[in-house]
């Protein structure tokens, strides 16, 4: 049985706005694995992404097919003055199709001394037309910079597709 894998990684940094959650962007054409076509700039609901530095579409991953999907993520933010960074997978955060937005596994922590970094993992039912996305927020009162983040799915089909 075929396994459907997308894996994005952003190595430029990214300021995040302090308050509320926003989507981490992704180039297009750097995955390490995108074979199945789950990330491009022209998107399956007609939507085109001009700039993946500017627009969260860059931050969807759209699945393939229906099946169980493993979720992974990887995220590196500079030292700050935050007491608290969060983080989440999303279901069309874009509120782009019929779905409602959908959040899950999100996680609430606190820094360590330094640079943070971390990793993530959740496995949920996925479905082509309903994107994916990693989001991230942080409470600090002024920007920060994410200095490196990947984002994963790897979809094992299921005949019935819950």
């Amino acid at each position: 049985m075929t396994v459907y894998v997308c894996s994005l990684i952003a190595g430029e940094p990214q300021t995040i706005p302090a308050g509320g959650y926003h989507v981490v962007r992704f180039p297009f054409g750097g995955e390490s694995s995108d074979g199945h076509g789950m990330h491009q700039a022209v998107q399956p609901d007609g939507g085109t992404v001009a700039s993946w530095k500017t627009d969260d579409r860059s931050g969807l991953i759209w699945p393939a097919v229906s099946g169980w999907g493993s979720l992974t993520a990887v995220v590196q933010w500079e030292a700050g003055d935050y007491s608290e960074l969060r983080d989440q997978f999303v279901r069309d955060p874009l509120g782009l199709t019929d779905d409602p937005v959908n959040t899950t596994a999100t996680e609430h922590r606190p820094p360590s001394p330094g640079m943070q970094c971390w990793h993530k993992s959740h496995e949920m039912f996925v479905h082509p037309g309903v994107p994916l996305a990693l989001r991230i927020s942080h409470n600090d009162s002024e920007p920060r910079r994410m200095v490196f983040a990947e984002f994963k799915l790897a979809i094992h089909p299921t005949e019935e597709g819950a």
